[in-house]
């Protein structure tokens, strides 16, 4: 091989190169483009007035965008690899037909992989969680939803420990911030308190609460005392609810005890210590 065949050779192949590496930078331009379109077909596509509230909106539009993103990130990829190939005089037939001989031969060995994906379509079209939503899975697992895709769910725990759960084996969702949520706190008192004094304080509370700005919009409606729950061997239990905006519930809760704690120790109530009372039998002696 003389010396003008092989840079020739070498000419050809820095031109494949360059070409490559253009294919890939349009691929990575598409991705881009295509994620900006996406974001803004689906904010117009989806109506304010289809949701109950503007956070119920977002969280929808984010979990579309982020099942469309990534399957237009894998169609474009896809096709610039297989121009890459095309390009090196690489016959990509017989690797077509390679890859749908054993796409049917995955077929029969991936049913639980089908199974994710069309339990992945339910979640998705029935909107049953979003991404940002709080979520309990088959009443264990529990965290927030970061990201949902056809195949399995991404949650992060209270820990920060990430759980990759497959949708097909999401038998029980329960989703603890969709639209609203709800405060429930049991709390003892002692069985020598008034129990409609008890209750005017919670309500009183309550009420404040409610109409400090600083849970403008936090808390929806004021606390209040549901109900006696039960007589334990301490104290009187009550239970108290609230309604709040999602994912605040656990805030608003922290802030109604910490208030009724104060407004306890004021008014005299008392939050009684486990105590036990010991009856003593006394024997009388008979004397013969």
């Amino acid at each position: 091989m003389d010396s003008s065949t092989l840079f020739n050779y070498f000419l050809s192949i820095n031109k494949q190169l360059i070409t490559i590496a253009i294919t890939f930078l349009v691929a990575y331009l598409l991705t881009m483009f295509s994620k900006r379109i996406i974001a803004r077909v689906i904010r117009r596509a989806l109506q304010p007035q289809n949701f109950k509230s503007k956070r119920d909106e977002e969280q929808r539009e984010d979990t579309l965008i982020s099942i469309l993103n990534t399957a237009a990130t894998a169609i474009i990829w896809t096709i610039a690899v297989l121009i890459a190939l095309t390009m090196l005089n690489i016959n990509i037939g017989p690797l077509l037909a390679g890859a749908g001989i054993a796409g049917v031969a995955l077929g029969f060995g991936a049913q639980t992989m089908v199974k994710d994906f069309l339990a992945g379509l339910f979640i998705l079209g029935e909107n049953q969680y979003r991404v940002g939503d709080v979520l309990q899975v088959n009443q264990g697992v529990s965290g927030v939803v970061e990201k949902i895709t056809l195949r399995m769910t991404k949650l992060r725990d209270l820990d920060g420990n990430v759980h990759y759960i497959p949708n097909g084996e999401i038998t029980i969702a329960t989703n603890m911030t969709m639209e609203y949520a709800q405060v429930v706190a049991d709390v003892g008192v002692s069985y020598n308190s008034d129990i409609d004094k008890v209750e005017a304080i919670i309500d009183t509370v309550g009420e404040q609460i409610y109409e400090d700005e600083a849970w403008r919009g936090v808390v929806l409606e004021p606390a209040h005392m549901l109900r006696v729950n039960s007589f334990d061997d301490s104290a009187i239990t009550v239970r108290i609810v609230c309604k709040t905006a999602p994912i605040r519930q656990w805030e608003v809760k922290s802030e109604i005890l910490r208030q009724l704690k104060k407004a306890f120790d004021k008014e005299g109530i008392e939050i009684p210590f486990p105590q036990r009372v010991v009856h003593m039998a006394s024997e009388k002696k008979s004397k013969k």
